[in-house]
């Protein structure tokens, strides 16, 4: 009766044997975008190739994939050759890949490109925002799911790394549609508390859409505004999200973020040791030397001959005194001198003294001016009597004194030659002392 009952073995490679006898499935041309890719320490790829609406599980054997001339990353579209089968250890078929070429970027990838421009436009990359992580905290908050492995990591190596300090766990949704805003509030509502000197915010591995959380806008914006110093830790060492981009540092794993958050107990313990060794000898050092010298004090000669010494000090005491009398006395002299002088200045350039000074100045311009002016007028009454000389000479009036006349034309205009007057004409005599008209009876 049970001979006809399966075993799951039986089963399962009859499956496969069936796959590997369809032709249909021994040569798929199949079109997709990767998702959790990795690349094992042998060298063979395993991923998944998905749509919208399906995926597949595939590996690439190290065998096919030294050929590539491009690396895979997830959310890359990228074109297969391949076949189906079944790896039976787990029942499940998958799609074994023989040729991959690059067939653009898919949509999360493109998504995760632009907004990462777009905050590293913003700034939200520069290192002069990141903020430096205490280098002994006394209070950590750790954002990230409670139930997950990545909390359990975190708490195991602070608690053995530095176990003094307190850990807060703030529970928040890692994943899924709510995830992002989760995160936010939980950031925004520590840096209200003002509890912490250092928080850790991240998650375990997964595939890019399980992180696709810690890419979202709302949980970059509340990094990038915290004032507390925050550590990213999100996934694998090859996994990189935005949030690794805005925190203040980036741990490429949640152990690794505990052990950036908090020092070595051990490590602190061995420095402490030689900081107090260092310490032992460098005062040993110094009593040394102190007691050398106070050696040195106690052999000198002030110490050992105190009255000789005293009597040399007073000597050199009395010859600076004597020096500050001579220099004292000096220098009270020559303020007198420059005193001295400077008052017999003062009397030579008193206001009374050049105010007489200047009177006599004034009366003796003046004098010089009443000279000056009576042989300026000296000087231009001759001139002008020689001037007047020289027009009388030249007056037409002195001429006609002569018997000379000057005759004119009816019209009035100086007779200079015959030719301005005719036989008939009337003219006009001007003698000295008066006027003659005249006619013209004739012309030679």
């Amino acid at each position: 009766m049970t001979d006809k009952y399966l075993t799951v073995t039986a089963l399962t490679k009859y499956i496969k044997r069936k796959m590997d006898t369809d032709p249909h499935l021994r040569s798929i041309w199949l079109k997709g975008e990767v998702s959790n890719f990795k690349l094992h320490s042998r060298g063979h790829m395993y991923l998944t190739i998905k749509d919208d609406q399906a995926r597949i599980n595939a590996v690439m054997f190290s065998g096919n994939n030294r050929y590539l001339k491009f690396k895979p990353e997830n959310g890359m579209k990228v074109l297969i050759r391949g076949e189906i089968s079944v790896f039976e250890a787990t029942g499940q078929y998958q799609l074994y890949i023989q040729q991959m070429e690059p067939d653009g970027v898919g949509s999360l990838y493109l998504t995760f490109e632009q907004l990462k421009e777009k905050l590293r436009k913003k700034g939200y990359f520069d290192s002069q925002y990141k903020k430096e992580i205490p280098m002994i905290p006394n209070h950590i908050g750790v954002i990230t799911s409670p139930t997950g492995a990545a909390v359990r990591d975190i708490i195991t190596t602070i608690k053995r790394r530095f176990p003094v300090v307190q850990v807060t766990i703030l529970p928040v949704l890692v994943q899924g549609v709510n995830a992002a805003g989760s995160i936010s509030r939980a950031i925004q509502q520590a840096n209200k508390d003002n509890l912490f000197d250092v928080m850790i915010v991240g998650r375990g591995g997964g595939s890019i859409e399980e992180l696709w959380s810690f890419n979202e806008e709302i949980v970059a914006e509340a990094i990038f505004h915290s004032a507390i110093p925050i550590i990213s830790a999100v996934g694998h060492e090859t996994d990189v999200t935005i949030s690794d981009y805005v925190a203040d540092l980036r741990a490429p794993t949640p152990t690794g973020a505990a052990e950036l958050a908090v020092p070595s107990q051990y490590e602190l313990l061995d420095k402490i040791s030689r900081m107090k060794q260092s310490l032992s000898s460098l005062i040993g050092i110094t009593i040394k030397q102190n007691r050398n010298q106070l050696e040195r004090m106690a052999q000198s000669y002030a110490f050992r001959y105190p009255e000789q010494l005293i009597r040399q000090k007073e000597q050199e005491l009395d010859k600076h005194r004597e020096r500050m009398d001579r220099g004292l006395k000096f220098n009270l002299q020559n303020k007198s001198e420059r005193l001295n002088h400077h008052n017999t200045r003062l009397l030579t350039q008193h206001p009374k003294r050049q105010f007489v000074q200047a009177t006599k100045d004034f009366h003796q311009l003046l004098k010089q001016k009443d000279q000056a002016m009576s042989q300026q007028i000296e000087k231009q009454s001759q001139q002008l009597h020689r001037t007047m000389d020289k027009l009388t000479l030249l007056n037409p009036l002195e001429i006609m004194k002569r018997g000379f006349a000057i005759p004119y034309t009816s019209t009035g205009d100086i007779i200079k030659s015959k030719s301005q007057i005719k036989q008939n004409d009337h003219i006009k005599l001007n003698l000295q002392d008066g006027l003659v008209n005249c006619e013209v009876l004739d012309i030679n």
